[in-house]
């Protein structure tokens, strides 16, 4: 099924109506050459998830979003189901241990990497030493945690072979919010270390010029905010291949909270995707569905419809219902949550059925609070092929 044109904007799928209004306004601020909306998409801050638009000479702190560099990593590993199943109970076991997730979470080791080294840490000296060495030592903190919310650490098995992959799912924690809460403030007159003011999802985009000192400080940033993600979903799998005694033998990694300066038609554009993987023909990807739905492997196709998607896809399967409407509301006196269309009960059950061994998760990330992943997929069979399909077998979140 090819996209249709929605009051301008580009969608794949079935159109959501509140996330195709934040994408028309997204339209009409800027340098805007394209605006689209991949299958899965629904509602963001300001720019919808699943959003991608193309801007000449700008790019949007609001549109790359607080979680900057939120992405996967996947990798084949040279075990296969058999090795696996009979300790699957005991390997997830070890990883809830091993890897430390939720809010706020910091590493249980000092972890060095040479990303502390970058010259692109002398961005945040800009805004006063004390907030540099906050931020590196909130970062050198974190590297390595995954964080709550979809964040996830999974084992699968491709069916088709046997083989086991692993994979996993977050961004760059919490030096990446202040990254971005810090540069929302200053393209609004504010100072970088200022509490953020209260301010709507359905708000414009905040741009900033990229030929301006600010927008090269804030590209440096989110540059480094992106290495340092990737050093993390690096540093996490290293170590679930340590517990499965595994080597690799294939990965797929990238971001989808981003913006990146690419060439289209001959001219340069910065393409800023949030919750949207890039495609290239040839590019290889992972793109995660529910606990409860399969993942996959995918590489962008060479024709005129990933052209004409500015060579994106989808990042997931995309949610039908808010994180409140799933699991309810939390009463922190009593310490359980009221309201939820889906009970932990019903969670549990669909989980088992699916043959999941799960550590953590909630109703809020249940497999009835996402889209089927195959129906996203094809909508956008004219511009990816899938590689491989991933069953999931253990997954473990905050």
């Amino acid at each position: 099924m090819k996209y249709q044109v929605v009051n301008g904007v580009k969608v794949w799928g079935d159109p959501m109506e509140g996330a195709v209004e934040q994408a028309v306004t997204c339209a009409k601020h800027g340098n805007v050459e394209a605006v689209l909306l991949m299958a899965d998409h629904h509602v963001g801050y300001s720019q919808p998830v699943g959003g991608v638009v193309v801007y000449e000479g700008q790019i949007a702190p609001s549109g790359v979003g607080y979680d900057i560099a939120c992405g996967n990593k996947a990798v084949r590993t040279n075990l296969t189901y058999d090795d696996v199943k009979p300790k699957i109970s005991t390997i997830m076991d070890e990883i809830e241990d091993a890897i430390v997730f939720g809010v706020g979470g910091v590493n249980k080791e000092k972890v060095d990497h040479e990303l502390f080294d970058d010259e692109d840490w002398n961005v945040y000296k800009e805004f006063g030493q004390r907030e540099h060495d906050s931020l590196k030592k909130l970062a050198r903190d974190q590297l390595g945690t995954v964080g709550s919310g979809n964040h996830y650490v999974d084992i699968f098995v491709e069916e088709s072979t046997q083989a086991i992959w692993v994979a996993n799912h977050f961004g760059s924690r919490g030096f990446g919010h202040r990254t971005a809460t810090g540069f929302l403030n200053l393209a609004s007159g504010l100072k970088f270390g200022d509490k953020a003011p209260q301010e709507s999802m359905n708000q414009p985009p905040t741009l900033i010029d990229m030929d301006s000192e600010l927008g090269d400080l804030y590209f440096r940033a989110m540059s480094l905010a992106g290495r340092y993600a990737y050093a993390g979903r690096d540093y996490v799998l290293d170590r679930v291949l340590d517990i499965l005694n595994a080597e690799s033998t294939f990965e797929a990694h990238n971001h989808h909270n981003y913006a990146w300066k690419e060439e289209h038609n001959g001219k340069e554009f910065v393409v800023v995707r949030k919750g949207a993987t890039p495609s290239a023909p040839g590019q290889v990807g992972f793109i995660g569905g529910s606990m409860g739905d399969i993942s996959v492997i995918v590489q962008g196709k060479d024709t005129q419809e990933n052209k004409d998607a500015f060579y994106s896809t989808v990042h997931g399967a995309g949610r039908v219902m808010s994180r409140t409407q799933a699991a309810g509301r939390m009463n922190w006196r009593t310490r359980k949550r009221r309201g939820g269309a889906i009970s932990e009960d019903e969670m549990m059950t669909a989980v088992k059925q699916f043959g999941v061994e799960l550590r953590g998760g909630g109703p809020d990330e249940s497999p009835f609070v996402y889209k089927k992943l195959q129906d996203v997929l094809d909508a956008h069979k004219n511009t990816l092929d899938v590689l491989h399909v991933l069953k999931p077998i253990g997954v473990c979140m905050a």
